[in-house]
């Protein structure tokens, strides 16, 4: 007769005995080991990848998209700028996203027409001339890279803006530019964030 409650009572101690045993490892160690590691052998992207400007002002992350704007709210032509962003208002860490638009979609099609327009007059360049990443976002809104094609569309911009020789922006975007992974995966990139912080640093 009392055979029924005992088990039941040692089957839920063994229970509870589990799951605090896990807790501890699980969701206390586990986390706190991996974060310890992180900080020791990888400090820098542990903490966010954080880059700062010559005064030690933190300006963005390395794996952030960012825009750079004028104080009127408008890109700066001073700058490279990056592609467009679906995440939030754009560029927003806490709701990355895409579009979710499909490529035949009128929506799209008529902000694709109307970014080639912007980014052409812009840049001073027709809209051929105008790369793809230029007008469409990425998966995630927050790609901190651009094409290699869509930073040469950029750079005479960029000289005049800022009155620097075209090839002086050019051999600096050369030394930014990252091959694909493993020599074939993917495109040649520029991390826009790094080659706006090495052009702030042309002449000083």
């Amino acid at each position: 007769m009392n055979a029924a409650p005992r088990t039941t009572r040692r089957t839920l101690w063994v229970a509870i005995r589990a799951m605090v045993i896990f807790t501890l490892l699980l969701g206390i160690a586990y986390p706190l080991a991996l974060t310890g590691i992180g900080q020791l052998a990888f400090p820098w992207q542990a903490n966010g990848s954080l880059r700062a400007n010559a005064t030690g002002e933190v300006v963005g992350s390395a794996h952030l998209g960012q825009q750079f704007l004028t104080e009127s709210g408008e890109p700066d032509p001073q700058f490279f700028q990056p592609r467009p962003s679906a995440a939030g208002d754009g560029y927003d860490g806490a709701a990355s996203s895409g579009s979710n638009l499909g490529p035949e979609n009128p929506d799209l099609v008529a902000a694709i027409a109307e970014r080639r327009a912007a980014v052409a007059r812009f840049n001073g360049v027709t809209e051929s001339e105008v790369p793809a990443d230029a007008v469409t976002a990425s998966s995630s809104g927050l790609d901190p890279h651009i094409s290699a094609d869509y930073a040469a569309v950029q750079i005479s911009r960029v000289a005049d803006a800022r009155g620097l020789d075209r090839s002086e922006v050019q051999n600096l975007v050369r030394a930014h530019t990252q091959a694909p992974d493993l020599g074939f995966l993917g495109e040649s990139r520029v991390n826009v964030l790094e080659l706006n912080l090495a052009l702030e640093q042309l002449r000083r």
